[in-house]
């Protein structure tokens, strides 16, 4: 019987087979774990994507978590749509890309849905006050609590991390809590409890309406968290809506160690191309 023979030295590769077992899950100590729970390894979603598309093609993932597959799409050239039903998925993509490819990323996507005035807070707090929470913190890039979403936050809606200087790896806190509607002097004084029951440092009422004099007085003879590289910031800050959204944010130590809230995503040496995020269920993107 007739055979080919074929060596070695003219073959391409090996082709992949359907069952891939070199891609390995992503290991607690992994560089690119960013403690969502379902994350998926990016080398499998850059293998999938390599097969399946050319550079510039546009990528959707209608559920797109913590990002993942927006991820490999930047990193293969790829235009890409993430859609997510959460503004706590929403804001950790961004936070990935930032880490990835710096803060310049932010220009070259939209992200539709989220608020961008006060109307459409207000609107979002009414409808979903725990969306409206995971976006607020998203605002200020803390971490919405684990068990804030089952009652059980005792008090604490977010947590904000940061290094300040002390021994290797010792990490400060702040705490948050988030009020849509009316406030009342209680809101200040829980939050100034929790402070000394967590040890944290700082503590950030992030509210929709404006705290009136009295709350603010209070907040004032909360004194001052005193940073071991200098600098005074106070212990308990008052932050609404309005002010986030005109660039108002946390005052804490950020050039003495910086936020470390959340797993830092790889650096990649360069931005690749556009993508364009999106929000909520039927929320539709066009490519640029």
């Amino acid at each position: 019987m007739a055979q080919l023979k074929r060596y070695l030295d003219e073959l391409d590769g090996q082709a992949v087979h359907e069952l891939w077992t070199d891609v390995t899950p992503i290991n607690p100590r992994a560089d690119e774990r960013l403690g969502y729970p379902t994350q998926k390894p990016e080398a499998l979603l850059v293998r999938i994507l390599m097969s399946s598309s050319r550079k510039g093609d546009v990528v959707l993932d209608p559920f797109c978590g913590c990002g993942t597959t927006v991820a490999a799409a930047q990193k293969l050239d790829r235009r890409w749509i993430g859609i997510d039903v959460t503004h706590l998925a929403i804001g950790l993509i961004k936070h990935r890309l930032v880490d990835a490819y710096g803060p310049g990323i932010a220009s070259t996507y939209e992200v539709i849905g989220e608020p961008t005035d006060a109307d459409g807070a207000r609107e979002l707090a009414e409808t979903d006050p725990f969306q409206f929470q995971a976006w607020a913190l998203g605002l200020v890039g803390a971490r919405v609590a684990s068990s804030a979403k089952k009652g059980g936050d005792k008090g604490i809606d977010g947590r904000l991390y940061f290094h300040d200087g002390g021994p290797a790896g010792d990490t400060k806190q702040i705490v948050f809590s988030v009020k849509a509607g009316h406030l009342v002097p209680a809101y200040l004084r829980d939050l100034r409890g929790t402070i000394d029951r967590e040890e944290a440092q700082i503590g950030v009422l992030l509210s929709f309406e404006t705290p009136g004099a009295g709350m603010r007085a209070e907040a004032a003879s909360a004194g001052f968290y005193a940073s071991p590289w200098g600098g005074s910031y106070p212990r308990l800050q008052l932050l609404t809506v309005g002010e986030l959204l005109a660039g108002r944010g946390v005052d804490y130590p950020h050039l003495t160690g910086g936020n470390v809230t959340h797993r830092r995503a790889p650096r990649e040496l360069k931005a690749a191309d556009q993508g364009e995020l999106g929000y909520g269920e039927g929320s539709q993107t066009d490519p640029r």
